[in-house]
């Protein structure tokens, strides 16, 4: 349950202000129509990070558990730097829009705008740290539903209403704790 717990708080912080949750925003306000761009952004979402939780998963299996300490605990600290590094929504929408529809474009959008993101690459280090895919996908999937659903239905008013640097900062320090306390093999040991 901490794997489930940790990845779906850590997500939906680092999601604030992230380039997907700008896509959402943008999609919200270009097609008006919230349940197809919802159920885009649930099956993009689930689809690359299942993927890049089976990507932690072997990796953790494939090199022994103090490299793999190592190669985390510096994961979470270059995340935590990367997090304080704010986005700007790229032309990930231009692609599709009239012949694959609102969710299509949306699915499209959101696995493409997903590929390299700190998102992607935390569901990396969360399912090679915890070794439990089903409950860090789950927990990372919920983590960017939590972010980005509000996108969609409240649009500028969510974004004018937050301030995304102290949202960064925290899940920075997230991060950060996190990365310091897998090098130091607090909590869950690997292997």
């Amino acid at each position: 349950m901490e794997s489930f717990l940790i990845s779906t708080g850590v997500v939906a912080l680092g999601e604030m202000g992230d380039k997907t949750q700008l896509l959402a925003l943008l999609l919200a306000t270009k097609f008006k129509r919230p349940i197809p761009i919802i159920l885009g952004i649930f099956v993009a979402t689930l689809a690359n990070h299942a993927f890049a939780g089976a990507v932690g998963t072997w990796f953790a299996s494939a090199i022994g558990p103090q490299w793999m300490r190592w190669i985390v605990g510096l994961s979470f600290l270059g995340m935590a730097v990367w997090t304080l590094i704010p986005d700007e929504i790229e032309d990930e929408l231009d692609t599709g829009q009239h012949v694959l529809g609102i969710f299509g474009t949306t699915v499209i959008a959101f696995f493409l705008a997903e590929m390299g993101d700190k998102t992607q690459l935390v569901t990396v280090a969360l399912a090679a740290r915890y070794q439990d895919l089903v409950h860090v996908v789950a927990g990372t999937t919920l983590g960017m539903m939590l972010a980005d659903v509000p996108a969609v239905f409240v649009g500028d008013w969510l974004v004018k209403k937050v301030s995304l640097k102290i949202v960064h900062t925290v899940a920075a320090i997230i991060f950060a704790i996190m990365g310091v306390l897998a090098l130091l093999n607090v909590g869950h040991a690997f292997g």
